[in-house]
């Protein structure tokens, strides 16, 4: 099934809830950036809507706005989890005791970990990559994400191979490119064996360089359905 993800990143719950309800009937599944909150909180989103939710809450140092402690930056994704959230993203560089305690609580309860890794300079070697991989999968990750910034067709291809890797490994892959050159790449995912890609709520909002609306990536589905269809 394709999994396609809105990403909403708003300075204040009642916002992010607004244009989280709007989009719902577009999205698979919903991602609230709590790093852009200026007040953090999680239990609205929640209780309040009704789309899989997927919470992350992206440090300075992994190109998010979250500046503060990391047990502060813990705190709301542990929250999330008790709460029955179904994903949380976590960061493959945080540190080994966020990992420890976050898979810990996740384990005993529905949510699934997306542990994250991003490039945001250029897309490594493929021995890089997959050494990623299998980093991320040793943590104990029930979804990988690799996601890198593509300078040309042949980063976007490196980045879209991984999905072998990833069968070969039997872990879930979200992997694509960031920039121009990676816009392809978000849509090809989707027909390639990525567990998810993502989009933003409107075409001015994307989280990250080449993000696609989700009207816009509906639309290219869409289109791609209708040229499987036999010809009458």
């Amino acid at each position: 099934m394709h999994r396609i993800c809105v990403s909403i990143a708003r300075e204040s719950v009642d916002d992010g809830l607004a244009v989280a309800n709007h989009i719902s009937p577009l999205a698979d599944v919903i991602e609230i950036r709590l790093d852009r909150l200026k007040t953090i909180a999680v239990a609205p989103f929640i209780s309040r809507l009704t789309k899989p939710l997927l919470l992350t809450n992206r440090p300075t140092w992994e190109g998010g706005f979250f500046s503060g402690d990391e047990k502060l930056r813990m705190a709301p994704l542990l929250e999330a989890v008790q709460l029955g959230v179904a994903y949380v993203d976590l960061e493959l560089k945080a540190p080994t005791a966020s990992h420890e305690t976050l898979l810990a609580m996740v384990e005993k309860s529905a949510s699934q970990l997306i542990l994250s890794w991003h490039n945001f300079q250029e897309t490594p070697t493929k021995a890089e990559l997959v050494g990623r991989l299998a980093m991320i999968q040793d943590k104990g990750a029930h979804i990988a994400k690799i996601v890198t910034i593509a300078h040309d067709h042949h980063d976007v291809l490196r980045v879209l191979n991984l999905q072998e890797e990833a069968a070969k490994m039997d872990i879930p892959l979200i992997a694509f490119c960031m920039g121009r050159p990676g816009i392809i790449s978000r849509l090809a995912t989707m027909e390639l064996g990525g567990y998810m890609t993502y989009c933003a709520a409107h075409e001015d909002e994307a989280t990250a360089p080449g993000q696609l609306s989700v009207t816009v990536l509906r639309q290219i589905e869409a289109l791609l359905i209708e040229g499987r269809e036999p010809s009458r």
